[in-house]
């Protein structure tokens, strides 16, 4: 039998002896079956997405060689050329990661999207549109919410040409006088900037945007920019007197460069009335009852909820475990401890079985091919004698699990509400059939969660991914920005997890504070944008439960909060906005039903003309916002199809179609 994973916990079955063939540490994989080996890594693997990427930017076709597996079986491969090498480096590397970055500070910044290289989203731009539309294309086409975009600055070359000028000047200067002050400041500039590329090496598709690492040569370069204000005073000088240039200077200078900045960037860069970090904590806690544990994966949705409850001292009954420090044996110490009201967490593993160098990875190798207890799997792993190891590394005999249910237990604890009682299960039954191996921090989690016996609550983020749930989730039940394990099966694919809607509606109407999200004068970053998403998506998901159950005023209670707090003119409408339609339709509210998927329309129609003038080189990058956008068009006419809204149905339809021919011929 050949199991593996991404490549790793690759083992075989000879004589009912289970061998392992190759053990790999963890965020490893075999490439060697890859099409096309990975960039110039330093060192480093990487996933198939920076491969693609890697492909992509470096417009890769490599150079065929023939290798043998470790079967002796031969296959071409495909190795990048030097050249190939090169234009990664130049195109992404240098061009992308960093004159993107610095440009945004000296040109100007189209707006505060993460881009991936598309033209649509992060890009520099000036403000003069035969530069701008020459390189990105349909810029004078962008929909207004792009326009609006509080990120969009345009500064027309000023900063950098001033920039330029004193670099010249100063070059021209220290050449003069024999003094070098010019070649620390183009040393500093080079080694916080272009040395660094090449010192961190970047993978494609970041998760975030990377300009702050280059820091320290756009202050190089603001030298230069202070420096060229003296070059223009010294050239002025020469032709009027000395007082009168240095007035023309002065007033030039600031009009140009600190006054345009300063208009451009205020309302990007102001933070006034803008506590959603905050907020938003205090909501991911409040999802959460009392002594419960809330696993988080991201900066985002860990450290803001650690500062409220170190500074203010708000839930602190709520244990917070961040998956990603979950692998290190320091922090599961900290875990066992109690911290303020959170109380201590139980595992059946002691302090030296998890150290640092045991148990880092344990395989999954199915000798059973049944359901075992997970407290009993556990117990497995736990048991340090040979007999429990295959080949000196730990191991568990199966990939699935059960974990047994008290159903009067659960029920008076508060596990399950009284009116879900009869949709308790027996015991939680899971599947980890797609994985060969668990790392520290998911071994820990089952192990806490084979160790709990239903006492504490147990919650997962909703901004954790799912490769994290360890296929928990059709266990999950929604109550707010967390998901929490309970013994009731959700069978359905369309969505994760159940919603348990008195706890939701009370958590999201009463509880939930919101950071001036309802503000338009606020400034809402990518960041936040993406949140009011999720914000959206569990308005729609309460409302539809509580439509589902007959209570209209409760709905309208929901949708008209969503609509205050996340209004079209703060977040344009986009697809979680379908869903509120469509259950406006359901309770009767056929008009509030229309004004949505009119408005819907109009944004969505806004972006396809956008997206049909970008030129055809370009169209490959914004594939997918089109064919989302186009499938926003699809849903429209389906929904007001299925409410027989004939009027709505006949121009809905009609839009569609003239989209979709031009969507053919682009």
């Amino acid at each position: 039998m050949l199991d593996s994973e991404n490549g790793n916990a690759i083992y075989i079955e000879k004589d009912g002896k289970y061998k392992l063939l190759d053990y790999k540490p963890v965020y490893k994989y075999d490439r060697r079956f890859e099409t096309i080996f990975p960039r110039m890594y330093s060192g480093q693997e990487s996933p198939a997405n920076h491969v693609e990427g890697y492909k992509r930017w470096g417009n890769i076709k490599g150079k065929p060689i023939k290798v043998k597996n470790r079967n002796g079986e031969e296959k071409t491969l495909y190795k990048p050329t030097f050249s190939e090498n090169l234009k990664f480096f130049f195109n992404y590397q240098v061009g992308f990661m960093y004159w993107r970055y610095f440009l945004w500070n000296f040109a100007g910044r189209q707006n505060d999207i993460q881009g991936s290289g598309e033209v649509n989203h992060g890009n520099w731009i000036s403000g003069i549109p035969v530069i701008d539309n020459n390189r990105l294309s349909g810029i004078e086409n962008m929909p207004e919410h792009l326009k609006n975009n509080k990120a969009h600055n345009e500064y027309y070359f000023l900063p950098l040409i001033l920039g330029l000028i004193g670099l010249i000047f100063h070059y021209n200067i220290s050449k003069k006088s024999h003094v070098y002050d010019f070649w620390v400041i183009l040393l500093l500039f080079i080694f916080t900037g272009l040395a660094i590329i090449i010192y961190t090496n970047q993978v494609p598709y970041q998760p975030r945007e990377r300009d702050y690492a280059y820091a320290g040569s756009f202050y190089a370069f603001a030298i230069w920019i202070g420096i060229g204000v003296f070059a223009l005073y010294d050239f002025l000088s020469k032709k009027l007197d000395g007082k009168m240039s240095a007035i023309i200077v002065t007033f030039l200078s600031f009009l140009a460069v600190p006054t345009l900045m300063a208009k451009e960037n205020w309302d990007d860069h102001d933070r006034s009335d803008c506590y959603t970090a905050r907020d938003f904590a205090k909501n991911y806690l409040n999802s959460c009852q009392k002594n419960a544990v809330l696993f988080t994966n991201g900066d985002n949705d860990t450290f803001p909820l650690w500062y409220v409850q170190e500074v203010e001292n708000y839930r602190t009954d709520v244990r917070v475990i961040n998956l990603s420090y979950f692998n290190t044996d320091w922090y599961i110490d900290q875990s066992r401890r109690q911290n303020y009201e959170g109380l201590p967490i139980k595992y059946l593993l002691k302090p030296k079985q998890y150290e640092e160098g045991n148990r880092d990875v344990v395989y999954l190798i199915p000798k059973l091919d049944k359901h075992i207890e997970l407290k009993k799997a556990m117990e497995f792993v736990a048991d340090d004698t040979e007999s429990t190891r295959v080949e000196g590394y730990n191991y568990i005999p199966t990939k699935k699990f059960f974990v047994p249910v008290d159903s009067a237990k659960v029920v008076n604890n508060g596990t399950v509400s009284q009116k879900d009682a009869n949709k308790i299960v027996n015991r939680l039954e899971f599947d980890l059939s797609n994985k060969g191996y668990l790392r520290k921090a998911e071994l820990m989690v089952l192990d806490m969660l084979a160790s709990n016996n239903w006492e504490r609550p147990i919650y997962f983020a909703i901004t954790v991914g799912r490769s994290s749930y360890l296929n928990l989730e059709k266990y999950f039940q929604l109550e707010g920005l967390a998901y929490r394990i309970v013994p009731i099966k959700n069978n359905s694919n369309r969505q994760i997890g159940s919603l348990e809607e008195d706890l939701m509606f009370d958590n999201m109407m009463n509880k939930f504070v919101w950071g001036g999200i309802d503000n338009p004068e606020v400034y809402l970053n990518e960041n936040n944008r993406r949140m009011m998403s999720n914000f959206r998506n569990n308005f729609a998901r309460l409302a539809r439960k509580l439509a589902k159950k007959g209570k209209k005023d409760s709905v309208m209670k929901v949708l008209e909060r969503c609509e205050l707090l996340i209004p079209n003119e703060n977040m344009p409408y986009n697809y979680y906005n379908l869903m509120h339609a469509e259950i406006y339709y359901q309770i009767g509210e056929d008009e509030k039903a229309k004004e949505i998927l009119e408005i819907l329309a109009k944004n969505t129609q806004e972006d396809l003309d956008y997206y049909f003038s970008i030129d055809k080189k370009n169209t490959p990058l914004i594939q997918r916002d089109k064919e989302m956008s186009m499938a926003i068009l699809q849903e429209i006419v389906r929904i007001t199809g299925n409410y027989k809204k004939t009027e709505l149905v006949k121009r809905f339809r009609n839009q569609l179609m003239i989209n979709y021919e031009k969507y053919q011929k682009n």
